[in-house]
């Protein structure tokens, strides 16, 4: 498993732009799409505080990301 974990759908465009920041810096990440996963989504909302907004980024030291820009991801994995 990896020490990243990115809850998200495929037509949200910050998801989009997570997974093309984890690309261009080779990090890999374990993904799970929310759109059909209801026990998912619940999930990721409770990591949230009960909000519904995607992409949750969960990463190693439990520090979670919520709709972050590209400097805002970049920040995280310097």
């Amino acid at each position: 498993m990896s020490k990243i974990l990115m809850y998200g759908t495929a037509t949200c465009g910050d998801c989009i732009l997570a997974k093309q920041v984890f690309a261009e810096n080779n990090v890999t990440y374990d993904y799970i799409d929310i759109a059909n996963d209801e026990e998912a989504t619940k999930k990721a909302i409770e990591l949230n505080n009960g909000m519904r907004r995607i992409p949750v980024i969960v990463f190693e030291d439990k520090s979670i990301l919520v709709e972050p820009n590209r400097e805002e991801i970049l920040a995280k994995l310097a």
